[in-house]
């Protein structure tokens, strides 16, 4: 069954809205009591509907009981969506070339303009995953690379018309990093190139490539990518040409608590913007991850990624982004069991099977689902699970049998 339990009233005091269980905290200290009379409010507004600011968002991620955090995140879960509901989606992650000139520090996938080891896809080859892509069932392809110099501008809107009007493949394509790079290259506004693209057949933009949108990590890992003003400003001149896109967070990189508020500040503030525009586009999810560090640089300097901190962080994202109508599970970093238990912290969408995935496998993470088993993981958790396209229309209306 999906998770029905109903918050208390705003007025509950220390010991209503609080550790029905010890969440790491000093248990029973007046510490804590202290801290859960600032949440039960906040909680309170939660349950009334009313929009968390920065300071309440970043008390929840700090302190709340991950109990109250399920609660509450469901609440807000199922304000935007069929509370009974949960949706996957058939995709391919195609990584059209690995060749790359950003040299993000965090990433073990790419290679270097001239290295022999790097690769551009033919059209063959992206005719042959398209195939097979279809003949499982896929609507898509997720398509991103590097940021190659030695392809021209004219590639890219041949690569899109091929893959859409000649494949019949929805291409959900190019991170900020890319369509930056695209502007340059063909010496157009971003409005401009992006609506080249748009007419060339692009469907929709993911959201790779924003890591923390703080200034200070971005130049700490990815100082080549510029401050998170360039990827907001491929986001905003998106929305602007009608594109819906999604948005990402990649964490445990360094970044404080409040640094990851301060992200998810800027995309509600963006989504804002975008749903007052009324044209079409806008950000249709948002996903979180963590950095996964393997054959990295960072490779032993961090700590590992726990589960309850991304349940923490999910959760407080599911809460504050009251504008973001889905919020993705990344059971491909975090594993099949706590995808499902994410479900149950705010996450409506389980994402993609990954027919393909190079670039989080490169750092050593590696699972992989087929249709079944992703239908039975939604299922086992409570929940009817439905397929779904890029932009969240339905593509398999067949319920599952109760």
């Amino acid at each position: 069954m999906a998770l029905k339990a109903k918050p208390p009233s705003a007025a509950a005091a220390c010991g209503s809205w609080v550790t029905r269980f010890d969440d790491g905290l000093a248990s029973g200290s007046h510490r804590q009591c202290l801290s859960l009379d600032i949440t039960a409010p906040i909680l309170g507004k939660v349950e009334q509907g009313l929009r968390l600011n920065e300071a309440e968002a970043l008390h929840l991620l700090e302190h709340a009981a991950l109990v109250d955090l399920t609660v509450a995140a469901t609440i807000v879960r199922n304000r935007n969506n069929d509370p009974g509901k949960v949706s996957y989606i058939i995709d391919r992650n195609v990584n059209y070339t690995d060749v790359c000139n950003v040299y993000c520090t965090f990433c073990a996938f790419y290679h270097k303009p001239g290295d022999p080891r790097g690769y551009v896809l033919t059209k063959e080859q992206l005719r042959q995953k398209a195939e097979e892509t279809k003949a499982l069932g896929g609507t898509g392809f997720l398509l991103q690379g590097g940021v190659n110099p030695d392809l021209p501008w004219e590639y890219y809107l041949d690569l899109v018309h091929y893959l859409s009007h000649d494949l019949g493949i929805w291409v959900h394509g190019f991170s900020p990093i890319e369509i930056q790079m695209m502007a340059k290259l063909s010496g157009q506004s971003l409005r401009k190139t992006l609506e080249d693209l748009k007419d060339a057949g692009l469907g929709s933009i993911p959201g790779g490539g924003a890591e923390v949108l703080v200034d200070r990590i971005r130049k700490k890992i990815a100082p080549l990518k510029g401050g998170p003003e360039k990827w907001l400003e491929v986001m905003e001149a998106a929305h602007e040409a009608g594109l819906k896109t999604t948005a990402t967070m990649m964490y445990g990189i360094t970044e404080t608590l409040a640094e990851r508020i301060e992200h998810f500040r800027v995309i509600r503030e963006q989504q804002d913007r975008a749903l007052a525009r009324n044209n079409g586009g806008g950000y249709t999810a948002f996903v979180a991850w963590p950095f996964q560090s393997g054959h990295t640089v960072w490779e032993g300097k961090l700590e590992k990624p726990t589960d309850t901190e991304y349940l923490r962080t999910i959760a407080t994202a599911r809460i504050y982004l009251d504008n973001m109508p889905h919020i993705q599970s990344s059971w491909v970093t975090m594993g099949k069991k706590t995808g499902q238990v994410a479900l149950h912290y705010g996450c409506d969408d389980m994402g993609s099977l990954m027919l393909e995935e190079n670039v989080v496998s490169a750092a050593g993470t590696c699972y992989n689902v087929n249709k079944d088993e992703m239908v039975r993981l939604i299922h086992d958790a409570g929940f009817e699970p439905w397929q779904r396209d890029n932009v969240y229309g339905i593509v398999n209306p067949t319920p599952w049998p109760v």
